[in-house]
């Protein structure tokens, strides 16, 4: 690990955990290592909490993205491209878990899995990269035999997500908001609510129109033992805790752009931070200097 110095819009200091990837994406905390994706390199990788020697586990073509296990522990692997979610056989084989095409019209995008291994997958709803006006996009369920479904009505680019006490929370990214939902018995889940309003819903379908009439951006997100949010804000470059209703309790600078985090470490109190200089493709595609930034907070996973 390698010690930097924090924006001087932060006290905090930053351990360097992993570094010269591409575009870092949904780190989760499992079996006591951090998992992750790296977009462009087509990599789905494991390292320790002290930086040690990175693992790779899975090759996946068509990007990744958002993971998760199945109770069994097998472990599911959003592939963003050709809009399938795969999954990790015991011997380490890729087979397609759901196809989500006729479903989805964007690149598929983060996902959380429930206690039943039912997932619920977003989208982006439109060729964010290509240009294209925004489109609202709805989560997907998709069911442990692999079933798929249409779960909410259509949100503003649904982005990182997590249940907490059988209610479903997702960040909106261009809606200003997280919102929630009930999940009922069957996987059905209620009608959306706000868990957090940041603002206004912005109007213009432009993409640069509608950054600039946001308040915060929320990108991949987690959840701390008592029920507060540590959301990547993705418009502001810095991690901010979030209670319900949307107070920010507190607020981490790193100096870059962040766009995902994750709770985790020997005793859950290690803020991990995906970070990089920005989210676009182009410039992200043939670079290598996304990096994890850990940093250690009071409240643990």
């Amino acid at each position: 690990m390698t010690s930097t110095p924090g924006a001087a819009a932060s006290e905090s200091t930053f351990d360097v955990i992993a570094e010269g990837y591409s575009y870092l994406e949904s780190p989760r905390w499992h079996d006591g290592r951090l998992w992750f994706s790296d977009f462009y390199t087509h990599r789905v990788v494991s390292i320790d909490e002290a930086g040690g020697k990175p693992q790779v586990e899975a090759w996946v073509p068509h990007q990744p993205s958002g993971l998760g296990w199945l109770p069994d522990d097998r472990l599911l692997i959003v592939s963003m491209r050709d809009h399938t979610l795969l999954r990790r056989e015991p011997d380490g084989e890729l087979v397609v878990h759901a196809d989500l095409t006729g479903l989805a019209a964007g690149w598929l995008n983060d996902l959380v899995v429930d206690d039943s291994g039912r997932a619920y997958v977003g989208n982006f709803g439109f060729d964010l990269m290509g240009g294209a006006d925004l489109a609202p996009a709805p989560l997907i369920r998709v069911d442990a035999d692999g079933a798929v479904s249409v779960a909410t009505e259509p949100l503003h680019f649904p982005n990182g997500a997590v249940i907490q006490d059988g209610i479903l929370i997702v960040g909106e990214t261009f809606g200003n908001r997280i919102s929630a939902f009930d999940i009922g018995v069957n996987g059905a889940l209620s009608p959306r609510r706000d868990w957090a309003r940041f603002g206004p819903v912005p109007e213009s379908t432009d993409v640069a129109d509608a950054l600039g009439g946001l308040t915060l951006g929320s990108d991949g997100l987690c959840r701390d033992s008592e029920n507060a949010l540590w959301v990547a804000d993705a418009l502001g470059q810095r991690a901010v805790r979030i209670v319900a209703g949307g107070q920010i309790s507190d607020a981490i600078h790193p100096g870059t752009g962040v766009f995902a985090v994750a709770l985790g470490g020997s005793d859950g109190k290690t803020l991990f931070m995906c970070t990089a200089p920005s989210f676009d493709e182009n410039e992200r595609r043939d670079t290598r200097d996304a990096r994890i930034l850990a940093t250690r907070v009071d409240v643990p996973a």
